[in-house]
């Protein structure tokens, strides 16, 4: 029998929704009273706080309706703001406070187009009319309901709850202090609660414990009367929710100053303390003022990202972190040049011996404290504010910056302690085994090969250096980008010509500081793992041709094809913006074949009124002073906003802003997921996913999250959901 019947509860309770991915595209939604009545009102409310959809940048298809083509007013948003809607899946329109409250679809005022089918007869404009009828229309009832919906004093809990203006007031100061007190957890990347939060714990929580210190120190929060534990805003639902309306203003400014405007993703993953992979997006775009930045806007979950936007947009370009693939240039010769990958093998083991306890790592401190004393005394280095900090022994790493250019700098500066440490090691070690391998490395950095590589990788790693440190910059641009890419393949390429007398002469010297013996460079050449094989060729053959040459080369050809890129038609075409020596490469038919790239920005009709504002606006630039010694096309949008002449060539500063959205590298989002990494702790890991954003949002946000109001934060939090305490 219980094959054929099961018997099921009575009830059945919802099922848990996400309120942050409800469909936004109307043709993708269910229908409201599928949805569990306990949860109708919820998603109610995140859908009138969200707006209507209204995806005022689109591209509105046309097609014809009898002999005229026709499509989609984007003015309509602004006379039917508050309930017009329109699905750019299905081409159509509808109005969203129909979708949340007429309840019984019928043909009155069209209201059955508006709400499932959708609405697409562009030439009958007068339906929208017609659908909004009378004062007792369907439609102006469910408008009334939204607007009572998010009205907290038309609730049917409030009327039961009726309060006086003395305790709304009392209930404001109580939110208040306790949105401060979230403002202040989220501004400096604290937990809100503790392991004990009860009332006779010692240590309750930053938060509670900040409530704590608001009310001894806030007279008037003090003298309000007492109240239910459950109206005292205190509940981690509360802080929560409060946290949620912070990040949704945040967002929502983000949002506001982009607006219809061109942007670019900045897209990155990393895994957090729990092991979850974590995608983090920020979105770079020109702001009103000509200014690039680059704002954090979250971390999600995505599989497939760069296939889908093409997919959305064919005209999307995409870039790959230069910043990135300058790691990826070092790394791959780290480990294809035979000597180079030994030399690293060495470092690695190096930084195992010297730092792999507490007392080998207080006696390099120590010795390098001596070091930096004796030299201070003897007039070699000089004091003041922020010199001769303490240095640390910092291990290289594939992943991170510059990472083996600081670790080769430090061991430059901490050699004769290094030294010491190694030999503290064999002398004193009780372990066999480190004293091996102390010996060998004290054998490794007194020979001429490890000083050699060593200043060779140096002076590698240092032309990368600088320009990793300026591929960093927020506001750095493509076109820089590039430029800065070139400048350090030729300098590589000059010191490959002429540098390696130089490099030989710094090798002499520091041979001759430290004790090490110089090899003679016109003496036959010695393998000093192989000495009994002999070469026929001399000690500065093998060096200059099998290890200086071969290396630089192939530093050179990893540029060429990490970055090939970079003579790509589209990078080469935006040159012409720029404003260097009188705007001498401006090329108007490299920046139309560069309008050509952006179909769906320019039409045929503003590509013709393109070619005439080009003419003009680089003849009216050139006689302009102002533009006279601009450092890059990110100065030239700035100074075209300050001078009002982005209005007067409208369609030049367009091009010229798709030019500047393009990324350069991420080191933006590298920062959000160490900013993601101190909110998110061993301690902190069971921290949700909504909440996570939140905290992450605002200690990246920090000047838009301290923007943010008490009074707007207020106003949300009574629209989200309905609350026992009036306001």
């Amino acid at each position: 029998m219980e094959r054929f019947y099961k018997p099921q509860s009575s009830s059945s309770g919802p099922k848990l929704i996400d309120l942050n991915k409800l469909p936004w595209d109307p043709a993708d939604r269910i229908r409201i009273m599928d949805y569990h009545p306990d949860q109708r009102d919820v998603i109610r409310r995140k859908y009138l706080v969200n707006g209507p959809c209204q995806p005022r940048g689109h591209d509105f298809p046309k097609k014809y309706i009898g002999n005229k083509e026709r499509r989609f007013n984007r003015t309509w948003f602004d006379k039917y703001g508050n309930w017009l809607e329109y699905s750019v899946k299905e081409d159509k329109a509808f109005c969203l406070c129909c979708y949340l409250f007429a309840n019984h679809v019928g043909n009155q005022g069209g209201r059955d187009a508006f709400v499932e089918k959708g609405f697409n007869s562009w030439n009958k404009t007068e339906r929208f009319a017609l659908h909004i009828g009378d004062i007792n229309s369907v439609h102006n009832k469910s408008l009334k309901k939204c607007e009572d919906l998010q009205n907290q004093n038309q609730s049917i809990e409030t009327a039961l709850h009726k309060q006086d203006d003395i305790v709304k007031r009392a209930n404001r100061v109580r939110l208040n202090a306790t949105i401060n007190a979230c403002r202040f957890c989220l501004k400096n990347s604290l937990s809100f609660r503790g392991h004990d939060a009860s009332k006779t714990s010692i240590c309750k929580g930053n938060f509670l414990e900040l409530m704590d210190l608001i009310l001894r120190h806030d007279q008037e929060l003090r003298q309000l009367p007492k109240v239910a534990g459950n109206n005292q805003y205190l509940s981690p639902c509360i802080q929560k929710d409060i946290a949620y309306c912070f990040e949704e203003e945040v967002r929502k400014s983000i949002f506001k100053e982009i607006g219809d405007d061109v942007f670019a993703l900045l897209v990155d993953e990393s895994s957090d303390v729990s092991k979850k992979e974590q995608m983090a997006i920020v979105l770079r775009y020109v702001d009103p003022h000509g200014i690039v930045k680059e704002r954090f806007v979250g971390v999600v979950h995505f599989n497939g990202l760069k296939a889908k936007i093409l997919e959305e947009n064919s005209s999307a370009y995409y870039i790959h972190c230069f910043a990135h693939q300058l790691q990826l240039v070092i790394v791959t010769v780290a480990r294809k040049h035979l000597g180079v990958v030994n030399f690293f093998d060495n470092i690695n083991i190096l930084m195992n011996v010297v730092c792999s306890s507490c007392k080998r790592s207080t006696i390099l401190r120590e010795e390098e404290k001596e070091k930096v004393e004796k030299e201070i005394g003897s007039g070699i280095l000089d004091t003041g504010t922020g010199l001769n900090q303490e240095l640390s022994f910092i291990r290289p790493g594939d992943t991170r910056w510059n990472s083996h250019y600081k670790t080769l700098t430090r061991l430059v500066d901490m050699f004769p302690s290094i030294i010491k440490v190694l030999e503290y090691v064999k002398d004193e070690c009780n372990n066999t085994s480190s004293q091996n391998q102390a010996i060998s490395m004290l054998n490794f950095l007194s020979s001429f090969e490890f000083v050699f590589y060593l200043h060779l990788m140096l002076k590698i790693l240092g032309y990368t250096d600088s320009l990793s440190q300026a591929l960093q910059r927020k506001d750095q641009d493509i076109l820089e980008a590039v430029k800065l890419v070139e400048t350090a393949k030729g300098k590589l390429q000059n010191f490959r010509e002429s540098g390696f007398e130089r490099l030989l002469k710094n090798i002499h010297l520091f041979c001759g500081k430290h004790d090490i013996e110089i090899l003679k460079m016109d003496a036959n050449y010695v393998n000093e793992r192989a000495k009994r094989q002999r070469y026929n060729i001399t000690t500065q053959h093998h060096y200059k041709f099998d290890c200086f040459n071969t290396v630089v080369d192939m530093e050179i050809q990893e540029f060429g094809d990490r970055f090939s890129e970079i003579n790509t038609e589209l990078l080469k075409n935006m040159t012409a913006f720029i404003p260097y020596d009188s705007f001498s490469k401006f090329d108007e038919a490299k920046l139309m074949r560069l309008c050509e790239f952006y179909p769906y920005d320019f039409d045929n009709g503003e590509k013709i009124a393109l070619e005439h504002q080009l003419d003009l606006y680089i003849d009216n630039v050139r006689k302009d002073e102002r533009f006279a010694n601009l450092k890059g096309i990110g100065d030239l949008a700035r100074v075209m906003v300050e001078t009002r002449k982005h209005i007067s060539f409208p369609l030049v500063y367009r091009l010229l802003k798709l030019t500047l959205v393009l990324p350069v590298a991420t080191a933006t989002v590298e920062r959000c997921f160490s900013a993601m990494k101190i909110v998110k702790t061993n301690l902190r890991n069971r921290i949700g996913e909504d909440f996570l954003n939140a905290c992450v949002i605002c200690t990246v946000e920090k000047e838009a999250h301290e923007s943010v109001t008490n009074e707007v934060v207020i106003d949300l939090f009574q629209k989200m959901k309905s609350h026992r305490g009036q306001l």
